[in-house]
């Protein structure tokens, strides 16, 4: 074992309510890198590992905003976390991995689920060199089972765990989500998951792991529609116009002007957007009073309801709705959504100085602690903190570190 970590340990420069935290990041693409950018974005110091032999990241050569080794792609998924050159197929480079795991907290990946035990990223492989470590493994289909040697992508799990057939038209093909959320999904289920394995240890001083996959992630999410579909057989038919599978209203309904979203998930709602319209008397007929009425003539309702909404505007129709406490809202493109003033007086948008693409404006965590989003730093450069981390964490110096890169940890044999 290299050193003992003290539980108390506060990162020199770092605040925050994860300041103190330190994670060792074996990540790129998306769902990895989105799973710790929520712990740097808290404060933690996310340690982020690139494989030198490949250019590192690939998410850094994403198009369309990409230059040379940054892209706007990878500045929104690793703001805020430090970056380390390390080829773990060499010795020299796990002897670094080791003293790095002996002054963290948890070790991170997001590689296919036989990796980890291939590289030595597992518990079994690292407890020697810190027993509080937890290792935390997000792959496609976890590490155990007839895929776990198989890679996977949020376009894939979305078809694999029944998504697509519930997105899109009742007449459209099987579609996918339009952001890739089981790779979002899949890096929060992570990060909460290290998050209770790191109380665990600090707590009992033993470590562990952890085995997250996306495919389980995004079964999950089906939550009740997959309880229904395990209990009773349920199959989801794909409705016009966004709807709710058994709440009528709710959904998308065109205006004047656009579309607006409505939600009636509570009969007093129902009764209020027929006085919006107009039509008191219609929250009274027998057609349309209570959910399971309003769902047996869903077609002859939202028929009415659209030739009724087409005569306003989307605002004149907010308006109206939002006077009586009708949920609702206006169907926008995404700079549009920016634009609200919702987000104007909560601070979403935020600008961050990057030293090569220049002013970035980011969307803010929404992981509000103190009423404010946190502040943060840009990403990193390939291995720009490879010095400063084995100084400063590992006590390693300048000889040492050169004697190391002459071995091939850093790939080329040269170190940022």
């Amino acid at each position: 074992m290299y050193g003992q970590m003290s539980t108390q340990r506060r990162d020199r420069g770092r605040s925050g309510p994860l300041a103190g935290v330190r994670v060792v990041a074996v990540e790129q693409f998306g769902a990895g890198p989105w799973g710790t950018v929520q712990l740097a974005d808290l404060g933690a110091d996310v340690i982020k590992v690139e494989d030198p032999t490949t250019g590192g990241d690939v998410g850094r050569y994403v198009p369309p905003y990409q230059q040379d080794e940054d892209s706007l792609f990878f500045e929104a998924l690793n703001r805020g976390k430090r970056s380390v050159s390390l080829d773990l197929r060499t010795a020299a480079g796990r002897e670094v991995l080791q003293r790095l795991v002996a002054v963290s907290d948890a070790v991170y990946s997001n590689l296919r689920g036989d990796r980890p035990a291939k590289l030595g990223l597992t518990y079994d492989a690292l407890r020697g060199h810190n027993p509080r470590i937890v290792c935390c493994s997000l792959s496609g289909f976890g590490q155990t089972g007839p895929r776990a040697a198989e890679g996977a992508y949020d376009y894939v799990i979305q078809g694999m765990a029944g998504w697509m057939s519930l997105t899109g038209g009742p007449d459209a093909p099987p579609t996918k989500s339009g952001l890739s959320l089981v790779d979002f999904c899949g890096g929060y289920v992570a990060a909460l998951a290290l998050l209770a394995g790191v109380w665990r240890a600090r707590a009992t001083g033993e470590g562990g792991d952890c085995d997250i996959s996306l495919l389980e992630t995004a079964l999950a999410l089906t939550n009740y529609v997959g309880t229904w579909a395990a209990t009773a057989g349920y199959r989801p038919q794909r409705l016009a116009d966004s709807a709710h599978p058994s709440i009528v209203p709710f959904q998308n309904l065109p205006t004047a002007d656009g579309w607006i979203v409505v939600a009636c998930a509570k009969e007093h709602l129902w009764a209020a957007l027929c006085d919006a319209i107009g039509e008191p008397a219609l929250s009274t007929d027998e057609r349309f009073s209570g959910f399971a009425a309003r769902e047996a003539n869903r077609e002859t309702l939202v028929a009415h309801l659209r030739g009724v909404f087409a005569r306003r505007t989307t605002d004149e129709w907010i308006e109206a709705l939002s006077a009586r406490g009708v949920p609702c809202g206006p169907v926008r493109d995404i700079a549009g959504a920016l634009q609200d003033e919702q987000v104007a007086a909560r601070g979403v948008v935020m600008e961050v100085e990057h030293p090569r693409l220049g002013t970035v404006r980011h969307v803010a965590s929404p992981l509000r602690l103190d009423g404010r989003p946190p502040a943060v730093a840009p990403a990193p450069a390939r291995g720009e903190h490879t010095r400063e981390v084995l100084a400063e964490l590992c006590g390693l110096d300048e000889q040492t570190i050169d004697a190391l890169a002459g071995e091939g940890a850093f790939g080329d044999g040269r170190v940022a």
